[in-house]
């Protein structure tokens, strides 16, 4: 073929036709791999390479898909990526550009930690009744954790710069790999037996779904639910979580915040005191007021105060009692003494010296016996005549029928 009657090229045009046809054929693609090389940049752009026995690729994420990602990867995790290819011109190199990222066998972990979850929830081991309450300000705080990780060091910082007067027992323990689940268990047994705090911290730094793997394992999780200390389960960061989460007896975020929710302030401890001596001091103010008030009652010229004062009612009251009294009595004998003058009338009115006021008399015969009949005497007979105002004798003359 005659290389000069063929098109010519540039480099240029040649890269374009490369990135038109690779990120329009390689899309959606799912990509299993070992980190290499990985890079975080200051833009917060992610950098590295996937590699297996045979070959490499240029990995990117840029910093918008990030924040999906649950972990920090590290140079030989295996993962997975999702992701297309895309070309960039400049240096004629070709790249994965991924979108989200795990831990190659994540779902098969995943559906294993599911599964023992159900298990031991259905044993009862998460129940809120069993959750023993974590002392408020504990002495002595046991801390099973590795001597040289960054959780320690934060532990350490926190309680010394809040409550340096507190003990913290450090029992190292392997937090990562075959050996560290029997480790951390073994830990958690040792501070029950020998009574050594009052709360326990079990945990460790951010890390992999296999890194804390061991947090999750049944021996761990058997050696919490037996412990009689109260134990506080602070693994990874606040996104990450183990079973162990869910059967301690609290669950905090991440170490720092296992620190201060064990460990109060002596600043706060201060402030609380300072405030409850207030509080006392203002309640003792006011009971002593009271009582100064109540015995002030009983004072020599208070109490003559008040005699005067008592004595004063009882006579007004013994003034108007009597005045009561004095009115009813006045109405009683006006009443009584009207009642005996209308009877005084009536029997006046039925009295026969009433009758002789009218001008009539009475008459009886010489024995006093009263006649009242012409047939009870005859001429000749001495009678008496009884007036309203006296009384006559006289001898009958005559005796005649006035009919």
């Amino acid at each position: 073929m005659d290389s000069d009657r063929l098109p010519k090229l540039s480099v240029s045009d040649l890269t374009s036709m490369i990135k038109t046809t690779l990120e329009s054929g390689f899309y959606g693609l799912v990509v299993e791999g070992e980190i290499s090389g990985f890079r975080p940049a200051s833009t917060g752009h992610w950098y590295f390479s996937l590699k297996d026995q045979k070959a490499v690729i240029s990995c990117a994420m840029w910093r918008s898909s990030v924040p999906r990602v649950g972990f920090i990867p590290k140079d030989g995790m295996k993962v997975i990526v999702t992701g297309s290819l895309s070309v960039f011109e400049p240096r004629g190199t070709y790249q994965i550009i991924c979108t989200s990222m795990k831990v190659a066998g994540e779902g098969d972990i995943l559906a294993m930690l599911e599964e023992r979850k159900r298990k031991f929830a259905a044993l009862g081991y998460f129940d809120q009744e069993l959750k023993k309450p974590i002392p408020k300000r504990p002495n002595r705080v046991a801390v099973v954790t590795s001597p040289t990780g960054a959780a320690l060091q934060d532990i350490l910082q926190i309680t010394g710069r809040r409550n340096n007067g507190m003990d913290i027992i450090i029992l190292p323990a392997v937090v990562q790999g075959s050996d560290a689940a029997p480790t951390i268990a073994k830990r958690i047994d040792e501070v029950n037996e020998f009574l050594l705090a009052d709360v326990i911290i079990v945990g460790r730094g951010g890390g992999s779904i296999e890194d804390l793997l061991p947090f999750s394992e049944e021996c761990v999780i058997e050696a919490i639910h037996r412990s009689r200390i109260p134990v506080i389960s602070a693994v990874g960061h606040e996104i990450d979580w183990a079973i162990s989460d869910y059967v301690a007896d609290l669950r905090a975020p991440t170490p720092s915040a296992a620190a201060e929710l064990v460990c109060e302030s002596s600043l706060d401890q201060r402030e609380k005191v300072s405030q409850l001596c207030s509080a006392m001091y203002d309640a003792l103010y006011v009971k002593l007021n009271e009582v100064k008030l109540r015995l002030a009652a009983f004072s020599p010229s208070n109490a003559r105060l008040q005699l005067d004062s008592r004595l004063n009612r009882i006579r007004m009251q013994l003034d108007s009692e009597t005045q009561d009294m004095q009115h009813s009595i006045h109405n009683l004998i006006t009443l009584r003494s009207s009642r005996a003058e209308l009877l005084k009338h009536k029997i006046m009115a039925l009295s026969p010296l009433a009758v002789l006021d009218r001008g009539y008399s009475i008459v009886t015969d010489s024995e006093g016996r009263t006649l009242k009949s012409i047939s009870q005497t005859r001429s000749g007979d001495v009678i008496s005549v009884k007036m309203s105002d006296g009384s006559v004798s006289a001898k009958v003359q005559e005796v005649s029928d006035g009919r």
